[in-house]
C-alpha cells in the first residue's frame, strides 16, 4: 500500500506524524506499505538564505512569547512520541526548498526514510541550518549517499521546478497545512492524527482494495 506524506521538513506536527505513522504500520505487519514523502513549503517566500529565527518568529506571531504556549503543546506531544524539541537550538529559519530536493533523490538512492529522519533530527533536535548544502550533504552522506554528488546537485537547479511542480499541485488539490496523508490513492488524511486513526483508514483502503487485486 502507497502512502504519500505531504509535508515540510520544518513543520514539528510532521515529525510528529512520522512517528504516528511508524506506529500504525507496524500495527498492520501483513501489509507492505510503500512510504513516499512528497515537498510542501509552509513558506516558499523564505529567501534562499534562509531569516534568523527570532526575527521570524516576532514577525509571524508579534512576539516570541506568543508562540510558547505552541511550543509547549508541541513539547507535550513529542515526548509522547519520543521526540525531544529543542527549540531553543534553533537559530534559523531556512528555506526548505533544497532539503525537499535532497528527499526527492532520496528516494532514487532507497534511503528516503533515513533522509526525512534525519532532516527532522538535525533541525528540531541539534538545531541545524536544514537550508545550508553543506549541513544537507553530510545528512545525504549519513543515510547513504555520496555526499559529494548531493553537494554538486544543490549548486545547481536540478530537479527545482520539479519540486516546485510537486509543492504547486499539492495546493491545487486543496492542500493547506502538513502533514496530510493520501492513503493508497484514496482517502486524504489532514493534520499529524494519532496512530489508532490512521490504522483506521488503512484498514479502509485495504478493503476496498482486495477486490480490485483479487480481479487483477
Amino acid at each position: 500500500m502507497q502512502i504519500d506524506v505531504i509535508s515540510d521538513t520544518v513543520c514539528p506536527w510532521c515529525y510528529i506524524g512520522k512517528r504516528r505513522l511508524e506506529r500504525a504500520m507496524k500495527l498492520r505487519p501483513q501489509i507492505q506499505f510503500d512510504v513516499r514523502w512528497r515537498p510542501f513549503q509552509l513558506d516558499p517566500t523564505t529567501p534562499a538564505e534562509g531569516v534568523e529565527r527570532r526575527a521570524y518568529i516576532e514577525r509571524k506571531f508579534g512576539s516570541t512569547d506568543k508562540v510558547k504556549p505552541i511550543h509547549n503543546a508541541l513539547l507535550q506531544a513529542g515526548q509522547a512520541e519520543g521526540i525531544a524539541f529543542a527549540f531553543e537550538k534553533i537559530t534559523r529559519a531556512p528555506n526548505t526548498i533544497n532539503s525537499h530536493r535532497l528527499i526527492r533523490w532520496s528516494h532514487s538512492a532507497g534511503v528516503q526514510d533515513a533522509v526525512v529522519e534525519g532532516l527532522f533530527r538535525a533541525y528540531f533536535i541539534d538545531g541545524a541550518d536544514v537550508g545550508d548544502i553543506k549541513t544537507l550533504a553530510q545528512i545525504g552522506a549519513e543515510a547513504g549517499m555520496d555526499a559529494e554528488l548531493v553537494e554538486e546537485l544543490l549548486n545547481s537547479d536540478a530537479d527545482r521546478e520539479k519540486v516546485e511542480h510537486e509543492d504547486s499541485m499539492a495546493r491545487k488539490i486543496g492542500i493547506n497545512g502538513v502533514p496530510t496523508y493520501l492513503v493508497g490513492g484514496k482517502v486524504l488524511v489532514t493534520g499529524a492524527q494519532d496512530a489508532e486513526h490512521l490504522v483506521h483508514v488503512i484498514d479502509r483502503v485495504a478493503a476496498e482494495l482486495e477486490p480490485a487485486q483479487a480481479r487483477a
